[in-house]
């Protein structure tokens, strides 16, 4: 039986948007549409042996996950891994290991879900481990959305006084230019040797796979603006998407 780890991860505070961790999305914690959607991914692969941690500094989030969710480890995090300079590769490493240390058994795969990404389905979770799962060559998948905006053709960079191309192109069209993608930081697929050898904390060092996601459901929550924005997304989609209010309806509590 192939052993998954999904995390949930959060510092305390926050410089751009404070406590947003901690913020109520649509009448629910925000941190409960992870757990959610992890639970409904759960619920279809009974051939996995799947754990969950929470791996924050953050006391209130942790009492928060353990009010409705008691079956996922806490995780305190230490102060070393508690700045905003620190690499989210840093905080996978430390969930694994520690995970690995209490159970007394390496697993297969990591799986990671952003708090801040609460407009995610059980289906983009299957997609991004199927994608993993079926490609031993990879080393991370991780979500995307198509990107509205191409570097070799509508993009510019600023270079001194002016502006230039960011990658320099003869394309008079978009669809002439090579296919580009937003990361949108919402799911990480990461194969276990991968993370637990990776020294500097940087993604691009393996071979990545990229699961693509709707765009319009993922914004970067980091200020009040785009928390009521997301808010009426997410009214649009439970009215006309029903894997999106499958989440919301799957809610403990």
């Amino acid at each position: 039986m192939e052993r998954l780890l999904i995390t949930v991860c959060g510092r305390a505070g926050s410089k751009g948007f404070k406590n947003k961790n901690l913020k109520t999305f649509c009448g629910h914690p925000l941190v409960y549409y992870s757990l959610s959607a992890a639970e409904l991914f759960a619920k279809n692969h009974p051939e996995l042996h799947i754990d969950f941690a929470l791996n924050t500094d953050s006391p209130e989030l942790a009492e928060l996950v353990k009010a409705q969710y008691p079956e996922v480890v806490f995780l305190p995090r230490g102060e070393e891994l508690g700045g905003d300079k620190v690499p989210k590769m840093a905080v996978y490493q430390d969930s694994l290991r520690r995970m690995e240390e209490q159970t007394g058994d390496h697993y297969d795969y990591l799986m990671d879900l952003d708090i801040t990404s609460p407009l995610r389905t059980a289906a983009d979770i299957e997609n991004a481990f199927a994608k993993k799962q079926g490609r031993a060559d990879l080393d991370l998948v991780f979500s995307v959305c198509e990107a509205r905006r191409n570097p070799w053709f509508n993009m510019v960079k600023t270079v001194g006084d002016h502006v230039e191309q960011v990658n320099k192109s003869e394309f008079t069209g978009r669809q002439q230019a090579p296919e580009v993608f937003d990361v949108n930081a919402s799911i990480y697929v990461f194969k276990r040797d991968f993370l637990a050898e990776n020294t500097d904390g940087m993604l691009w060092r393996g071979k990545i796979g990229v699961s693509v996601m709707m765009d319009t459901g993922i914004i970067d929550i980091d200020s009040e603006h785009d928390y009521r924005l997301m808010e009426a997304i997410a009214a649009h989609l439970y009215e006309n998407y029903p894997d999106f209010d499958a989440v919301r309806r799957n809610i403990r509590g």
